[in-house]
């Protein structure tokens, strides 16, 4: 059986730690900033682990599953 590419979209979008973690950013931080308070600016654009059925298929998409 041949080994599955990984996706590249995802491989520019995530990183994946040592560990094994799944790292990305957060959602919905790229239009409509001037409705949204500082503080939740920077925590859209902080880079945070993914967890659960997300993490799952994130790595079934860069193939280490």
């Amino acid at each position: 059986m041949p080994k599955q590419k990984p996706c590249k979209s995802l491989v520019k979008r995530v990183r994946v730690t040592r560990t094994g973690k799944i790292m990305a950013k957060g959602a919905g931080g790229r239009h409509k900033r001037a409705v949204k308070s500082p503080a939740r600016k920077r925590r859209l654009g902080a880079i945070r682990p993914l967890e659960g059925a997300a993490a799952k298929q994130i790595r079934q998409g860069l193939g280490l599953i």
